[in-house]
Parts: C-alpha cells; sequence; structure tokens
C-alpha cells in the first residue's frame, strides 16, 4: 500500500464511499448527502489542508487529511474514510498511521483528531492505530465551540501523553 498525495481525479470516488446521510455525518460533518466530488475537491483549496489517498493494487481504498496548525504546533487528521469493501480489512489502520506518520515525519509531535461520538468502528480503528483519548478537561474545551461532544483522541508520537 502507498500513501500518495490527493489528486483531484480522486474527487468522485472518495465522494462516492457514504452509504448514507448518518454516514456523511459522521465522516465529515456536512448534512448534503450524496457528497459532491467537487466538495472534497474544494477542500483543498485551503492552504494548511494537506490530503492523501491510500492505494493498493492500483487502486485508491482510503482518503485522509492532515490540518497544519503552525500556530499551535500541532496537526489534526481529518476526514478519515475507506472504500466500504475494504473495511474491517486494517486499511483504515494502515491509512491514520500512514498519515500519522507524515504528520510526525513534518516536526509535529503533538497530532489529533476528532471523532463523532456515535462512530464505534472509526474510534475503534483509531485506538487500534495507536491514538488514546486526550484528557476531560481539554475535551471539554475544544468541544465548546463543536456543533457535537466529539471524542478527540491524540497520536502516540508522544508516548500518548494528552497535554
Amino acid at each position: 500500500m502507498d500513501l500518495l498525495p490527493f489528486a483531484a481525479a480522486h474527487a468522485a470516488t472518495v465522494a462516492g464511499w457514504p452509504a448514507s446521510a448518518g454516514e456523511v455525518a459522521m465522516w465529515c460533518g456536512r448534512q448534503e448527502y450524496p457528497v459532491p466530488a467537487q466538495t472534497v475537491t474544494d477542500w483543498q483549496l485551503d492552504t494548511d489542508v494537506r490530503a492523501h489517498v491510500l492505494f493498493e493494487d492500483g487502486r485508491v481504498v482510503g482518503y485522509g487529511e492532515l490540518w497544519f496548525d503552525a500556530d499551535e504546533d500541532e496537526v489534526e487528521l481529518a476526514r478519515i474514510i475507506v472504500a466500504p469493501d475494504t473495511r474491517g480489512t486494517g486499511r483504515g489502520r494502515e491509512l491514520v498511521r500512514s498519515l500519522l506518520a507524515r504528520a510526525v515525519g513534518a516536526g509535529y509531535r503533538d497530532v489529533f483528531m476528532r471523532v463523532h461520538p456515535d462512530n464505534e468502528r472509526a474510534l475503534r480503528c483509531y485506538r487500534g492505530a495507536g491514538f488514546a483519548p486526550v484528557g476531560p478537561a481539554l475535551a471539554a474545551s475544544w468541544n465548546e465551540a463543536q456543533p457535537v461532544a466529539y471524542v478527540w483522541l491524540q497520536g502516540a508520537s508522544d508516548g500518548g501523553a494528552a497535554r
């Protein structure tokens, strides 16, 4: 498997993976279903976002973003999704580990992600990839401006300790 930079040619494939409005909400917090391919392409316009795709045997099987915040000296993994026919096969863990390695390789030790609290499958995946919950006070603080009380996780790049 290879982690490669996202290209606009991948947008329709990625946009087609969510099977319901509920899955879209848990994936990217949007209310529209299906997600237009142009929306996925437009996410790349943010200069602090670096999107990647996981390739296996010549096809895209995963998508995820790194949101760089130089002011806070941290990175957030976001909008993680894998192809429906590969779910439960370890591709999600591989994708998350590869994204974490990219963030750490870019010099960031604080790597976080937020997960919809009802997305148990994703939470299991991310914990299996080495992420652990941040402390309750930090999670509460970060959730003050959020539409739902996300589960906030921190990557193991610093031994798993939350700040």
